[in-house]
């Protein structure tokens, strides 16, 4: 006699057996605790080890530090490289930078804000990213009207910058047209006190208002004085002046 479904499906069912499956993985109570010795070459022998530091990190822009407004700095002047330094006078992350070329001073975190807005306002739509060079680290404390000497130096006002002489401000990388980011230079420029130019990266670093072009080098200028070629003295064979007696 043929059995029916029902007696078919439970005799299926009563013949599967749970077989013991093994572990794709240790479980973490058998594996042995593994101790890591933290060396400036871990990172470099040890595999998906990321070194960190326990300090915490100080939240703050390019446009406002976060420094303690409380203690009053002084006005101070901008570096001016006399000395035969050309830090901060050529394009570095970029392609394209904006100098200062005609004297130093100091700039406001505001006017600097109203430039970067300019020239992301110009550059919409554009892949591109800007660099900024400068941080306004310098508290600018200002006194009331009419506030008679010896009153103090007066309370905080705004953070502001100090820009040396063809110090590079701004600079752009990626993939937009030259005259586009020389457009984009040119209205922030306009927003900025004082004159500005349109370097590249190819262009020769400045010291002090010097431009290392046309042969001169950092050597030559450093020397006090330089020595120019003697010629020597030319003597005519006649000469129709006669001798002294």
């Amino acid at each position: 006699m043929k059995p029916n479904a029902s007696s078919a499906l439970l005799s299926a069912f009563q013949g599967l057996r749970i077989s013991p499956a093994t572990a794709l993985r240790p479980s973490l109570a058998s594996v042995a605790p593994r101790t890591v010795a933290f060396s400036p070459s871990a990172s470099a022998t040890i595999p998906h080890v990321r070194l960190f530091s326990a300090t915490a990190a100080r939240p703050g822009t390019w446009l406002e530090p976060m420094i303690d407004r409380t203690r009053k700095m002084a006005k101070g002047r901008p570096r001016v490289p006399t000395g035969g330094s050309t830090k901060g006078t050529t394009v570095i992350w970029g392609d394209y930078g904006l100098r200062m070329w005609d004297h130093h001073r100091r700039i406001s975190a505001a006017q600097l804000k109203v430039a970067e807005d300019t020239i992301k306002r110009r550059l919409r739509g554009e892949k591109y990213r800007l660099y900024k060079r400068v941080a306004c680290n310098v508290g600018v404390y200002v006194s009331g009207n009419e506030m008679r000497m010896g009153k103090g130096k007066g309370s905080f006002d705004h953070w502001a910058t100090r820009v040396a002489v063809n110090q590079v401000v701004f600079e752009i990388r990626g993939n937009v047209h030259e005259q586009v980011i020389r457009d984009a230079f040119r209205l922030a420029g306009n927003k900025l006190p004082g004159q500005w130019e349109f370097v590249t990266k190819a262009d020769a670093p400045v010291v002090g208002i010097t431009k290392l072009t046309g042969g001169i080098t950092l050597e030559d200028l450093k020397r006090p004085r330089k020595k120019l070629p003697v010629s020597p003295p030319t003597t005519s064979a006649s000469s129709s002046v006669p001798p002294p007696s």
